[in-house]
């Protein structure tokens, strides 16, 4: 029995650790961010990447993080880089990038050219960088709609239209295409349903893969007891919680810096994994109390995602609750893997607290400490 114990946390721990391990590094795949104007007779397309992950040939439809591609060290070698010394390693690649995307005008694809770029410092190297490229070309007389085409190996890409009445908002995977939508405005490309639709699985994808921190919160609310009641009234307190602050942050209403809610964030993994450590596991009054108030701060840390991404403002509320209920499904698809892996096997063994939730709780203490420190200092 003891045996089985040992090898139950030596497995566990290995999870943990496997599954955070790109958080240390922070070497996220993030989405292209696309601005489409029309200004002075020309399309203006701006493009928000990690223009490193490009240049390094990083099929970004395939990984969850860079450091999990083959070209991982073309990629770190690029990143090290300023920006003066970046800047003729972009315009090297610029055919690479010039041919990662096309913009038609009623049908008949645009010749883009670089125009721009704005390349931030190097910075904290163990997080991506983004940088700014403009690219133009003429619009033809009489044009009436644009349709966006974004290459295979490209990952996401938010393309937003600007300076327009009911502007077209989408989310374009690699190797796929946008509706055609009017240049004019007034896209209405999506109904309800279809934003609600859309925008569940950008919500699902910030919670898994991506949404390293916040699986780590989920987890330290299911090692608090090997009981369902205490899970559900903890995760009905932090959906109750995040849901008003994600709501609030879309909205306008509520803007904090990621650079308080980030730390912050971090912080409440360490607690709740302490917590799990030195109290009885039970469920104590405080305790949704607590995990209420830093649901607020999570729900931040999704709003500012969501600002990212945009909203389609002819279908604001539906596209908002599809990236919630995406959310809520990532949640619960953490704790549907945790009652997998770990719960049904062990939770009614009397040793599951002492050899499982224990030492996972201190293992995400370490790690959202270690997090705490880099958010601050690092």
């Amino acid at each position: 029995m003891r045996a089985k114990s040992f090898m139950a946390v030596k497995l566990l721990l290995i999870w943990v650790l496997s599954s955070l391990a790109t958080v240390s590094t922070a070497h996220e795949v993030t989405p292209t961010i696309a601005n489409l104007y029309v200004r002075d007779g020309q399309a203006v397309l701006e493009l928000r990447l990690n223009a490193e992950a490009f240049l390094a040939g990083i099929d970004l439809d395939g990984v969850a993080d860079t450091d999990e591609a083959e070209e991982t060290d073309r990629y770190h070698a690029l990143r090290i880089l300023e920006a003066e010394a970046l800047r003729p390693q972009v315009m090297a690649g610029m055919r690479g990038l010039l041919d990662g995307f096309t913009l038609l005008v009623d049908g008949t694809p645009l010749e883009m050219t670089f125009k721009d770029m704005t390349l931030n410092p190097a910075g904290n190297v163990d997080l991506p960088r983004a940088s700014d490229l403009t690219f133009v070309a003429p619009m033809p007389d009489g044009a009436q709609d644009f349709q966006f085409r974004w290459a295979a190996g490209n990952g996401e890409i938010v393309l937003r239209q600007q300076g327009v009445d009911d502007p077209y908002t989408g989310y374009i995977e690699g190797g796929d295409a946008s509706p055609v939508f009017p240049l004019a405005g007034g896209a209405a490309q999506l109904s309800g349903p279809q934003a609600f639709a859309e925008y569940v699985p950008v919500g699902f994808d910030h919670i898994l893969p991506k949404g390293l921190d916040h699986i780590l919160f989920v987890l330290g609310l299911f090692f608090l007891s090997p009981h369902l009641r205490p899970l559900l009234w903890q995760i009905s307190a932090f959906t109750l919680a995040h849901t008003v602050t994600l709501a609030a942050g879309a909205l306008g209403l509520v803007n904090v810096p990621a650079s308080i809610v980030e730390p912050l964030i971090a912080a409440s993994i360490c607690w709740v994994a302490v917590e799990n450590i030195i109290v009885d596991g039970k469920l104590h009054r405080w305790r949704p109390l607590v995990i209420f108030a830093f649901g607020l701060l999570h729900g931040l840390g999704f709003a500012s995602v969501l600002g990212e991404f945009g909203l389609p403002q002819a279908q604001f509320i539906p596209a908002l609750i599809g990236f919630n209920v995406g959310v809520e499904l990532g949640q619960l698809t953490v704790i549907a893997l945790a009652f997998l892996g770990v719960g049904v096997w062990f939770r009614g063994k009397t040793w599951y607290r002492q050899a499982i939730a224990m030492p996972a709780s201190g293992v995400m203490a370490l790690i959202g400490g270690y997090w705490v420190v880099e958010r601050v200092f690092l």
